[in-house]
């Protein structure tokens, strides 16, 4: 069972590492939000990060937006930095849980990951980066099951609705299910909307690096997951979705890598049957083509060359037709920003022999939150943590390196979202209609009232 109490020598429940960074400063809020959902309704917590001066206005700024004038004094700050072990390994010490918001995480995770694996902490990230969260499995599952350590990548945005929406479909069906489709829409307000520029470098090393993301895979020297007769067809590059009405492409994430590692868990460890998965997302109409098709010819060029990953980096807003910016969303522009997940499922009823004609069954679920990045991920990062807090027994049995579907599949999560919505801030409600004539529709819509902001 996870070690969760606080001690002396280890005072602190969670410590907000990289708590001045873009979306640090949110979690910081987030957690203020939150602090007394924390065990026996008490929250311990610190942040951490280089620069004193900044993570003590990260505390000024939250006290403002939140109203929480004791958020100045009562929370303390700790000096941290990836590049000096010593400070990192002293920061681990004091923490139950390190939620770590410093990116990207091929450059900086890896240092933090170690130290809390050596010093006790478990650890849980926003990272979208398959790189970066399948090389911490492969170099840290077996150091972190001995320790008891829980390391939990991409609980954020990438990737807690995808794999917890996976796994929530397969629960409401009845009967195996053998495959899901995911469909991603953004929406954005009048002001329109924006990503930081720290997911943009994310990117652009990730796909410089993708035959080496290759070669870490084969060394898992993993076995073909098994499936059912009919599997999922593959889309082309770029369709007209039915399902979402508009053009549609592969999504780009971690969430596909990150849905099949949660299912060659369930397959290996609870002998579960595996669902395949397919992520696309939505770019809108004829417009969206042709920017996306200008954009991605030139980041395809650039991105293999030293210098023109350097030009991409330089300038984010040019070369992603204002997607992504140095500068980030503003409050307004996050408050009026939204996301569909709509996921469509099929396979055989409870009556039906899988291994006999094809699947004779739909479902579709569907989750709707806030803006994605700065929103919704500092929600989903910060009620894994408390997850963790609260039901330490509903864990996996050993420590090890998770993702979100692993760690989290017998737990309360989604309900503990559901009730976060009625503090006003992400609401899951759960409807269940008729069938027809065998579609089974499930709705799980989650919405967000970010009145703190208004």
């Amino acid at each position: 069972m996870a070690r969760i109490e606080t001690s002396s020598s280890r005072p602190y429940h969670l410590v907000i590492f990289g708590a001045s960074g873009f979306t640090g400063q949110f979690v910081v809020e987030e957690v203020a939000r939150t602090a007394s959902e924390g065990p026996k309704g008490n929250l311990k917590w610190a942040v951490a990060g280089r620069s004193k001066q900044k993570l003590e206005k990260v505390l000024e700024q939250a006290a403002g937006v939140l109203s929480k004038p004791e958020l100045r004094t009562e929370v303390d700050v700790i000096v941290a930095d990836v590049g000096e072990p010593d400070s990192l390994a002293a920061m681990c010490k004091q923490a139950v849980i390190v939620l770590n918001c410093v990116g990207p995480y091929r450059f900086y995770g890896e240092p933090v990951v170690k130290a809390c694996v050596e010093n006790g902490a478990h650890h849980i990230d926003i990272s979208g980066e398959p790189q970066f969260l399948e090389g911490m499995q492969l170099n840290y599952n077996s150091q972190a099951a001995d320790k008891g350590v829980y390391i939990i990548g991409s609980c954020g945005f990438d990737s807690i609705p995808a794999d917890m929406g996976v796994l929530y479909t397969r629960d409401q069906f009845k009967g195996t299910l053998s495959a899901v489709e995911s469909f991603l829409t953004v929406n954005s307000g009048p002001e329109g909307g924006c990503i930081h520029d720290g997911t943009w470098q994310s990117a652009v090393h990730g796909f410089a690096d993708s035959q080496k993301l290759q070669s870490l895979r084969r060394k898992f020297n993993h076995k073909p997951l098994p499936t059912v007769e009919v599997k999922n067809k593959k889309k082309g590059s770029l369709f007209f979705s039915s399902e979402i009405q508009q053009y549609t492409v592969p999504f780009m994430g971690s969430d596909p890598s990150v849905v099949k590692r949660t299912q060659r868990f369930l397959v290996e460890e609870h002998q579960a049957s595996p669902v395949q998965y397919g992520a696309y997302a939505g770019i809108g109409g004829v417009g969206s083509i042709i920017k996306l098709m200008f954009a991605g010819m030139m980041f395809w060029f650039l991105v293999k060359f030293s210098f023109g990953r350097n030009l991409l980096i330089k300038h984010p807003e040019f070369f992603s037709f204002g997607v992504f910016s140095k500068a980030g969303p503003t409050r307004k522009q996050m408050e009026a920003s939204s996301f569909q997940f709509a996921f469509y499922g099929e396979g055989y009823t409870e009556e039906q022999d899988p291994s006999q004609g094809k699947p004779n069954a739909k479902i579709r679920t569907l989750v709707q939150g806030p803006e994605c990045g700065y929103v919704a991920t500092p929600i989903a990062m910060v009620q894994a943590a408390l997850t963790i807090l609260n039901e330490p027994t509903a864990l996996p049995k050993k420590g090890g390196v998770y993702t979100p579907g692993a760690a989290f599949a017998k737990t309360t999560l989604i309900d503990r979202l559901n009730k976060h919505g009625f503090c006003e801030h992400l609401l899951i409600c759960i409807i269940t209609t008729g069938k027809f004539p065998a579609l089974e529709e499930s709705h799980l819509i989650a919405r967000e009232r970010w009145n703190t902001l208004r």
